[in-house]
């Protein structure tokens, strides 16, 4: 089996190097090159393909907000996990709405590290739904905002038609549930779970889980405060 490829991008050169260092030590883990700024990171990104970019979020030249941006636009099956000291609202917000999966403090665990990268290049890592319910209430200052409220409004009209079963797999994703916690949850197939998800994507027009949890907490919100009637 290939190796996950991983870039990582920081600005300081500990940082680098120790995750260079852990990575390597895992078999199913690839460094195919890193980065001490954002252009740099974007530069190596396009040349190698990764599967998953480690990208802290405040760098020179380029920060990991716009670098996520530049890379998604490059390379949209790249996966970005986020990196950064504290849980800053503002910068994961912002990430997310340009299409980062993930975010990570740089003081988690290695082992913890090593399980979530390889959890995303399975596509199990998340946005927690908590984030999820902040990025909805702050979608008017997003580039995103039109694009996601149009998905939401669709939803609201009933056009995208989830079946019972969809509805029930969205809400446990709107809960914060990855896809093998749903499949445990309903007494599924992860594999089949995923394919729910896909198809959920597939109706309310997204293309990855961060935009879905948007769309289905956007949705969540217009239809109680329609059943309030404001």
């Amino acid at each position: 089996m290939r190796p996950i490829r991983i870039v990582i991008a920081d600005d300081q050169a500990l940082m680098r190097d120790g995750l260079q260092t852990i990575l390597e030590l895992q078999p199913d883990m690839e460094v195919t090159g890193t980065a001490e700024d954002g252009l740099q990171a974007l530069d190596i990104v396009r040349e190698s393909k990764p599967d998953i970019v480690l990208l802290d979020i405040q760098m020179p030249v380029m920060d990991g907000i716009e670098c996520t941006r530049r890379i998604k636009e490059a390379s949209p099956d790249t996966v970005i996990l986020l990196l950064s000291i504290f849980l800053e609202d503002k910068y994961i917000l912002e990430g997310f709405a340009q299409g980062a999966s993930g975010y990570l403090l740089k003081d988690m665990e290695a082992k913890r590290l090593i399980e979530s990268i390889r959890d995303a290049a399975c596509g199990r890592l998340m946005m927690p739904a908590t984030i999820a319910a902040k990025l909805a209430a702050n979608l008017s200052r997003l580039s995103a905002a039109a694009e996601l409220e149009g998905c939401a409004v669709r939803l609201v009209q009933k056009e995208a038609r989830l079946t019972e079963r969809e509805t029930e797999i969205a809400r446990l994703m709107v809960q914060g549930l990855t896809n093998k916690q749903i499949a445990k949850t309903l007494y599924m197939h992860e594999g089949t779970v995923r394919n729910y998800v896909s198809v959920i994507y597939g109706k309310i027009g997204v293309n990855d889980r961060a935009k879905a949890l948007l769309v289905l907490t956007m949705n969540n919100h217009c239809n109680r405060t329609h059943d309030r009637g404001e």
